[in-house]
Formats: C-alpha cells, structure tokens, sequence
C-alpha cells in the first residue's frame, strides 16, 4: 500500500481535497486518478457514497487513510481526498487564452480558474516563476474547476508567443494603457496580467497594446482575481457580439 504523505511540488503526484474537487477530478480526468483516500467516518457523506460507488465501478482504489489525510490536507473535517498523477497540457490555438505572468498567490489562482471558466476562457499560460496548479491549496481554491481548464507552462513570455504567435495580445497595466472599453477587440485575444503585487515587467511595455481597467482614485488598483473577472467578461462580450 503506498505511503501518502504531504503534497511535494517536485514529484508526481497531487491532491484533491474534498468532496467537491473530487466530483470534478472524476469527471474531467478519471484516468489519472490513483486512488480513494477516506476516513472510517467518511461513509456519513452522501457525497462519499457516490465516489465510493464510482470509484468501484472504475475499478480505482479505495483506502483507509485518516491520518494521511491529515497530514496532506491540514483539516480534520476533510473527508475525502483523490491522490492523482500531474499531467501536463497544451493550449488550444483556436480559442481564446489568459497568460498570467509569475503570479504567486494560489487563492487568487483558484477564484481566477473559476471565472475564466465561467466566462469561456478555458486556456491558461504560466509564465514562470508563478503558482503551482497542482498544489492543493489552488486546487481547493479553484473548487476543482483547474481540472476543466487547459493549463501550459513557459518559463518566458517569449517561449508562449513563439508557440502561439497569432494571438493578439492585451496587456492589462496601469500606465501608458487605453481604456478596456475603448479596447476594439480584433482576432483570437491573450489577455497579459502580471504579478499582484509588481505587476507587468517593463520588458512587456509594448507600446499601443497596454489596457487598463479606469477606477476612481481611493484605490490604487484592483485586486487581480477582480481585474482578470472584468478582462474577461468585457472580452468575452466582445467575441460573442463579432
């Protein structure tokens, strides 16, 4: 029986903590589940029940392993845990993508996962350093919704255009930028957003590309997760309307 222990960022294999997550895990990414982790209370949780049932009906394991549990989740009231393996993904060329350069917070991660889904973006470039999708914190955060999601890494900005260079790119900043409602929207967008707290580097200064979100003066900016929501829902109204 293997030993699960606390999440490892450089190994092969994840968490999905909770029963929600693990609803989507199983029906995004079957495949890649490992195993079932429970506790012996856990048979209390209709939601339990019916991965306990799915889980037999694919043939996955099922094991008994509150105090793993613990040790990967950090909660006692977690009832349900899917170890998985990481799997690697590439951006769909023909849709419209989200490039979120070294953002480091998995809370902000999760809420924005959840609202390019909402708002049809379902391709995401991190550019590196940044926030580990496979952490279970960003996997809780995003209430599974990273497993609906195609997500690819760059180490450079550089590295995303030479593999998608048709997009037309939207970099989201506070300075030298047009209004996003003055924004004409024209082939298949990528919207740039950069880190929370330092934003975009200089180097992505390109001139006549910059978009900005206006806000009245008693704030310096928005929050990232709520300026990725506008970007998103503004452009998104814009394709459907082409």
């Amino acid at each position: 029986m293997p030993k699960y222990q606390k999440y490892d960022r450089g190994g092969d294999v994840a968490y999905a903590c909770g029963v929600f997550p693990c609803m989507e895990l199983y029906q995004q990414r079957p495949n890649d589940i490992r195993a079932l982790l429970i506790k012996p209370d856990s048979y209390k949780s209709e939601g339990v029940k019916k991965l306990i049932d799915e889980c037999r009906a694919k043939g996955i394991r099922i094991e008994e392993a509150p105090k793993a549990m613990e040790r990967i989740s950090g909660k006692e009231n977690c009832y349900a845990i899917f170890a998985f393996s990481k799997y690697a993904c590439k951006l769909n060329a023909d849709r419209p993508h989200l490039v979120l350069h070294n953002i480091s917070d998995m809370g902000n991660f999760g809420t924005i996962v959840r609202t390019c889904l909402g708002f049809g973006f379902k391709d995401i470039a991190l550019i590196r350093p940044c926030v580990d999708m496979f952490d279970p914190k960003a996997v809780r955060a995003s209430m599974g919704a990273v497993f609906s999601v195609d997500i690819q890494y760059f180490d450079n900005f550089d590295d995303y255009r030479r593999l998608y260079p048709d997009h037309s790119t939207y970099f989201f900043r506070l300075r030298n930028a047009a209004s996003i409602f003055e924004t004409e929207v024209s082939g298949l967008p990528a919207l740039v957003f950069g880190n929370e707290g330092s934003g975009l580097p200089k180097e992505l200064e390109i001139p006549d590309t910059g978009v900005i979100i206006p806000h009245s003066d008693k704030i310096d900016s928005l929050n990232l997760s709520v300026a990725v929501g506008i970007g998103t829902s503004y452009f998104a109204q814009k394709l459907i309307m082409k």
